[in-house]
């Protein structure tokens, strides 16, 4: 990390208490690389770091990158009991190549049990998904950065991805603790140009046109007659909840 990098104009801790001062603070980031951004937060930011990953399309560009800088980093994956059998497969592949220190995070309930108690909320509309999700993504998630006791939560989330992504900053806070999106800046090209130069897989149902991927059952390809907006949820909301603001 370069000495410029290291000469933030805002500290984390004033950042915390001022909205202005945060706002200073990001423009600072916007600034600087994906690298130094991670580099100067893991130096500076208070409590424990962690990162999520839901393994998805291009989730092996914000891995490689982030455990370059930090090995050890605990990354997070929200295994709701219905991922693609090629996500499980994808996680061992990387989890194997990148030596990941993974921690994986799951519901209370099996998929099955789940499914008994409260059938199959996600056919059962906008509440219906938002009470999947909630259940089996948020809690879950929110137990995992209770247990890691993170100060510093690090998601590969970029402004390019959605509407509702757009106006995401480098740096937020997120409730009790901090949530840093090191590439938040970065097109489709400038992951596809990462992945090449470190000859990095994309997911392996990217080339059947699946550019968003969750849960089996809320994920289609994208395709002529589904947009990209539609191929998450039904098209009936976008986000899982895991990155709305709280």
């Amino acid at each position: 990390m370069s000495k410029e990098t290291l000469a933030a104009p805002i500290a984390f801790a004033e950042a915390w208490h001022s909205d202005a001062a945060l706002n200073t603070l990001n423009i600072w980031l916007d600034e600087r690389t994906a690298q130094d951004r991670l580099a100067w937060a893991l130096g500076h930011a208070p409590g424990r770091a962690m990162m999520s990953s839901s393994f998805g399309a291009q989730s092996a560009a914000p891995l490689h990158l982030v455990t370059r800088i930090a090995p050890e980093l605990p990354v997070v994956l929200v295994d709701t009991g219905y991922l693609f059998a090629e996500t499980y497969r994808f996680v061992d592949a990387l989890q194997q190549r990148l030596q990941l220190n993974l921690q994986i995070a799951q519901p209370e309930d099996s998929a099955a049990r789940f499914e008994a108690r409260h059938g199959a909320l996600w056919e059962q509309g906008v509440e219906g998904i938002e009470r999947y999700n909630q259940w089996r993504k948020v809690l879950p998630m929110q137990d995992a950065l209770n247990r890691l006791g993170a100060g510093l939560w690090i998601a590969g989330l970029r402004r390019s991805q959605s509407e509702g992504r757009a106006q995401r900053q480098v740096l937020e806070r997120h409730g009790t603790r901090w949530k840093l999106h090191p590439l938040v800046d970065w097109t489709d090209r400038d992951v596809g140009r990462y992945l090449a130069e470190h000859s990095l897989p994309y997911h392996p149902l990217w080339e059947q046109g699946y550019v968003s991927i969750g849960d089996v059952h809320t994920t289609r390809p994208l395709s002529a007659d589904v947009s990209a907006q539609e191929t998450r949820f039904f098209g009936l909301k976008r986000e899982c909840g895991l990155h709305e603001s709280v």
